[in-house]
């Protein structure tokens, strides 16, 4: 009898790892309605997975001579790296005549386009560069219409984080950041929650008018970052703590409705509600800069992509002199802002899946295909071989003159001593999203 078990169990085994349905004996019999071998775009990709940039820009180049690869993005750079990356295999091999057309569509209608393209009858489309987790975990991993690559040369490079950038392969992660105008003396943003306070109406974009936005808030509430928030409260003098209790207790009863674990929900939930409750809702990320350099925006904060600071232009009435960054004051508590990333993936019917796959591995693995993102503040490639040293972007004449735009790099914003960036995670943030979504536009309304 226990030897019967055993070869019933091994049997078993052997069925789930080979894909056959049963053991006869010592043969199996292919089921085919479960047979788990890769097909089309999904074998081209697992086979790109072991190979090297060169064998892949050699395939590449056999692939798509004489034609022209569609990709499409949410970065307007992607067609910078375009350029780049057709240059890179123009050198391997002058008679190429390949070429890229990059399309980036508005009003977040990515996500529609290129559905669309995967379920017609033709197909447009070999990869793209998208952003809002959220949306990418729901509408495109988990319908198979994207498919991931994680390329060999990123995989091994020194220093790169494949279970945080891996699933799905990030190009970069960009920061959002918390920031304030330092003209007031007596304006205080020394806490996270100083942007939550009566009087504080920090400038950012609606939540539902940018996605990633209400990614943010999503993800606050997760266990790692609510603690931060529930951190910086017992950070609060006891008449702040006191002003603050008040939301946290009337929240206190959502948590278990919405599905959020951890005995910290209850702050997240608090600091989101004051959060939609008071904001200044903005259109974009630039005009909320020029504004807040102004002398006139004394005293006033932000919640804005960092790298806005480079296009700065100085003036009597405005200069990044004027911006402090929150979280590198001495003593800063809580999260210093958020960060999102532009992930790079093949749709399961590309036209061109060797030179997606090669487009792709160029961006991550070599300096220049980073570079048209990499050049500026904030814009962080999880391949640290490949990421511009900004720590001194501030610096004039070997003087600081503008110590905003000094960038303390991914590790420090991402360390829990460091800026304690809330990460976006597009599988928390599908799954909280469902109920959290409509709880915050409620919020937002009362």
């Amino acid at each position: 009898m226990k030897k019967a078990l055993q070869v019933t169990v091994a049997c078993l085994l052997a069925a789930s790892m080979l894909g056959i349905s049963a053991c006869s004996g010592d043969k199996g019999t292919p089921d085919p309605t479960k047979s788990t071998e890769l097909t089309g775009v999904a074998a081209i990709i697992a086979q790109a997975e072991g190979m090297t940039n060169q064998e892949l820009f050699l395939k590449a180049i056999e692939e798509s001579n004489g034609k022209t690869l569609n990709g499409i993005g949410n970065s307007s750079r992607g067609a910078t790296a375009a350029t780049a990356f057709i240059a890179a295999l123009q050198a391997i091999d002058p008679s190429y005549t390949g070429k890229i057309e990059w399309n980036q569509p508005k009003n977040n209608s990515i996500f529609t386009l290129l559905n669309a393209d995967v379920t017609s009858a033709t197909h447009n489309y070999s990869m793209t560069l998208i952003q809002d987790g959220n949306q990418i975990q729901t509408k495109m991993i988990n319908t198979g219409n994207l498919l991931n690559y994680i390329p060999k040369d990123w995989r091994d490079a020194t220093g790169v984080n494949v279970v945080d950038n891996g699933t799905p392969l990030a190009l970069q992660t960009l920061s959002k950041v918390f920031m304030f105008n330092n003209l007031d003396s007596d304006a205080d943003y020394s806490n996270v929650w100083s942007f939550v306070t009566e009087d504080s109406a920090p400038m950012f974009m609606g939540v539902n008018s940018e996605p990633v936005g209400k990614n943010f808030l999503y993800m606050l509430t997760e266990p790692t970052y609510a603690g931060y928030l529930k951190a910086a409260f017992d950070k609060l003098p006891a008449d702040q703590q006191a002003y603050f209790q008040n939301t946290v207790d009337e929240v206190a009863g959502d948590v278990s409705g919405l599905g959020l674990e951890g005995e910290n929900a209850k702050y997240a939930l608090a600091w989101i509600k004051l959060w939609v409750t008071q904001y200044n809702e903005k259109t974009d990320d630039g005009p909320i800069c020029n504004e807040l350099v102004t002398t006139s925006a004394s005293g006033q904060s932000a919640l804005i992509v960092y790298s806005k600071l480079r296009s700065v232009e100085e003036s009597t009435t405005a200069s990044a002199t004027n911006v402090t960054i929150a979280a590198y004051q001495d003593g800063y508590v809580g999260p210093g802002g958020f960060g999102y990333k532009h992930y790079l993936m093949i749709p399961k019917t590309s036209p061109l899946p060797w030179t997606a796959a090669a487009f792709i591995s160029f961006m991550v693995t070599e300096y220049d295909g980073f570079a048209a993102w990499g050049k500026d503040i904030g814009g962080y490639s999880a391949n640290p071989a490949i990421n511009q040293d900004h720590s001194k972007d501030g610096f004039i004449d070997g003087v600081n003159k503008f110590p905003a735009n000094n960038d303390k790099g991914y590790d420090w914003w991402t360390s829990a001593t460091g800026g304690r960036l809330v990460l976006e995670d597009p599988v928390y943030a599908a799954k909280v999203s469902a109920n959290l979504s409509d709880w915050i536009d409620v919020a937002a309304s009362s």
